[in-house]
């Protein structure tokens, strides 16, 4: 069963993941999952180290406009119906699609890792704080009730002080279903598991989207090619872009 279409683009990045998580409540499976995610990610900035990869100087290039952020209605971490705009829209926007039983150490904790610690990166530099919001947004509106998205979002949904990170689901998969498809987001339902057993139950290839603050998705990381840097790199160059337009 499938509930999008798998897009692709080109441009790669990888990731460097250094500082261990604090304030989350994951499932106790998922818990290798996210130490794994950490060691693969320091094995990749050692290995772009020693290759004499550098990420470019922010503003030194441009980012294409990819597609626009679809509308749909989502559920906040507090079970308060919104539009989706709300959260793609007025400030430069990192989105991914997670869930919070997700196991694979190269797809739902290491988003959770590199937006955890870029964003205490964006937080020690106070012209960016202000601008830019983090979303994760639940694949599984059954399981990941807003309850469920706040438990695990932990400190980082709780911070009113820092970059905002929001924490969302859908009402039903019927209100998911033009999200996903409007991202080019695939996800299918893997193989059944006895009953009680939630883990794994969905296949999906992890994608980060960098959204400007009109809605427009700027940039797509693949997880071979997220980097904390060039991550950084590109929400600056899009900050300087608004600059040039004022």
């Amino acid at each position: 069963m499938s509930f999008g279409i798998f897009s692709q683009h080109p441009r790669h990045r990888s990731s460097s993941l250094r500082s261990v998580l604090h304030g989350r409540r994951l499932p106790a499976a998922a818990m290798p999952a996210l130490s794994l995610a950490l060691l693969a990610c320091t094995g990749s900035a050692l290995a772009l180290e020693r290759s004499g990869f550098a990420a470019p100087p922010a503003g030194t290039y441009q980012l294409q406009r990819i597609l626009s952020a679809p509308e749909g209605q989502v559920l906040d971490s507090d079970g308060s119906r919104q539009k989706l705009s709300r959260y793609t829209t007025g400030r430069i926007t990192l989105f991914s699609f997670i869930y919070t039983y997700c196991t694979d150490a190269r797809g739902c904790p290491l988003a959770y890792a590199t937006f955890h610690n870029l964003k205490k990166s964006i937080e020690g530099n106070p012209g960016m704080r202000d601008k830019v919001r983090f979303v994760s947004m639940s694949f599984d509106p059954q399981y990941d009730t807003p309850e469920a998205m706040r438990n695990y979002g932990g400190k980082d949904a709780r911070d009113t002080r820092g970059v905002p990170w929001h924490f969302l689901t859908s009402r039903t998969r019927s209100d998911l279903l033009p999200l996903l498809e409007g991202f080019g987001q695939d996800v299918s339902v893997a193989v059944a598991q006895p009953a009680g057993q939630r883990i794994p139950l969905l296949s999906h290839m992890l994608k980060v989207f960098l959204i400007d603050a009109h809605g427009q998705v700027r940039e797509i990381y693949s997880p071979a090619f997220l980097r904390q840097e060039m991550m950084f790199n590109d929400i600056q160059t899009l900050l300087m872009e608004q600059n040039i337009k004022r």
